[in-house]
């Protein structure tokens, strides 16, 4: 797995020369940090899949009915 750099840095929100405002700055450190969370939650859920195939199944199974029960 490749080594990744820390993303949730808030210095690096801005490029340099500008001023925004600090928001705008704290919204794009937000945005990153949730993109990162999202990026290893999906691969902890990728890596549970792969080691415990029987429970995952099961889980596609509730996941399957509860859609079909759902009333859009």
């Amino acid at each position: 797995m490749p080594d990744r750099q820390r993303t949730d840095d808030t210095n690096d929100a801005v490029a340099d020369g500008q001023d925004p405002s600090p928001e705008a700055g704290n919204e794009a450190a937000r945005r990153r940090r949730r993109a990162q969370f999202l990026r290893e939650l999906h691969e902890a859920k990728a890596l549970r899949d792969r080691v415990q195939p029987r429970r995952a199944r099961a889980e596609r199974m509730r996941q399957a009915v509860r859609m079909r029960t759902f009333r859009w």
